[in-house]
């Protein structure tokens, strides 16, 4: 199984190199992205108006574990990749293995920074770097409800009646 839109972290920097000669505004974001719903398509169809190209850092499966426990992800990397390249917003994916983004951000310098609207500004990772080159930090509008985890306890509830 494999991914086209999927590249690896030691070509980010190339990628960025090429994509600001020729001119392209870089919208980045990222997450876990385990159990995508119509939240995640949603607010990844808003990141994409923002700019020409969009960049989605991808937590890996360890990345997950330490940050949401032990039974996460549900659905694997690779999966998870595979399933976000089939969507129309999304143009490149780059899967990183540290808690947060921030690597990632620096290798690529977008001109856009976004998070899902429960993340205030001040609080986004690479916020402060992608401001002290002039580029923009977005918090986007949150659909709330709509989680991985919300889904998660549902079926539990639905397979415990």
């Amino acid at each position: 199984m494999s991914n086209k839109k999927q590249i690896p972290f030691c070509e980010v920097e190339a990628l960025s190199h090429i994509l600001h000669q020729e001119h392209k505004r870089i919208v980045f974001t990222n997450g876990c992205f385990d159990i995508l719903h119509a939240g995640h398509v949603l607010y990844l169809q808003s990141a994409k108006t923002l700019g020409d190209v969009l960049v989605l850092g991808l937590n890996s499966d360890a990345s997950v574990a330490r940050l949401k426990g032990k039974t996460r992800p549900i659905v694997s990397e690779t999966e998870r990749s595979i399933v976000l390249g089939g969507l129309e917003a999304v143009d490149y994916i780059c899967i990183f293995t540290e808690d947060t983004p921030m690597e990632l951000i620096r290798k690529l310098k977008p001109d856009v920074l976004v998070k899902g609207g429960d993340w205030q500004v001040d609080q986004i990772v690479g916020a402060d770097f992608v401001m002290s080159y002039g580029g923009e930090v977005r918090s986007l509008e949150f659909v709330p409800g709509i989680s991985s985890s919300n889904i998660i306890e549902r079926v539990v509830q639905r397979l415990s009646t």
